[in-house]
């Protein structure tokens, strides 16, 4: 058996105990941010108003993730994340010769992927909460409550994920670093 200096070695060559704890980490951080938007729709009914001399249509407006490519794109991206969190937790632990510089790579591409994602999200909620009077958009998130508020929690539950997928990088290469010497 080897004994080594760092605390989170599993003994026998086996996968560092924080590193697969991290990678668990994210991908149900991912897993739970695709679940949560993926699921989310809210139906209300406003009253439109066609004319002053008439009285207002109550009319149902639907609120779906899917509506907007910004949360296509979120949904889409916390799935590739939940994918690869699982596939690279399979090759961290079978320990697969030249899979530590591909994880690291991979790690830092999923981190910059969901924060991208992150950021289209937010702007596009940014909208909703606040509206643009430039454009004359309303704000919709004073209508559609639960679903903004379930925006609100996936996002950052993602970008919680995304910060996992930084620190599993950033511990990987101090951990390389550290073995070289």
């Amino acid at each position: 058996m080897e004994t080594t200096k760092d605390a989170g070695v599993v003994p026998r060559g086996g996968a560092k105990a924080w590193e697969v704890g991290l990678r668990v980490l994210a991908l149900a951080l991912t897993l739970v941010a695709a679940i949560v938007l993926g699921l989310d729709k809210q139906t209300k009914v406003v009253p439109l108003q066609l004319t002053p001399s008439l009285p207002p249509l109550d009319v149902p407006v639907h609120a779906k993730w899917h509506y907007l490519s910004a949360f296509v794109f979120f949904v889409v991206a916390n799935v590739v994340a939940c994918t690869y969190s699982a596939l690279s937790l399979i090759l961290v632990i079978c320990k697969k010769p030249l899979a530590s510089s591909a994880v690291i790579v991979g790690d830092i591409v999923i981190a910059a992927l969901l924060a991208a994602s992150g950021g289209a999200t937010g702007a596009i909620g940014v909208m909703g909460k606040e509206g643009n009077s430039h454009v004359r958009w309303a704000k919709v998130c004073d209508i559609f409550g639960k679903f903004c508020d379930k925006v609100a929690v996936s996002l950052v539950l993602s970008l919680l994920g995304s910060l996992t997928f930084l620190l599993l990088a950033s511990f990987t290469v101090i951990a390389t670093n550290r073995r070289s010497r």
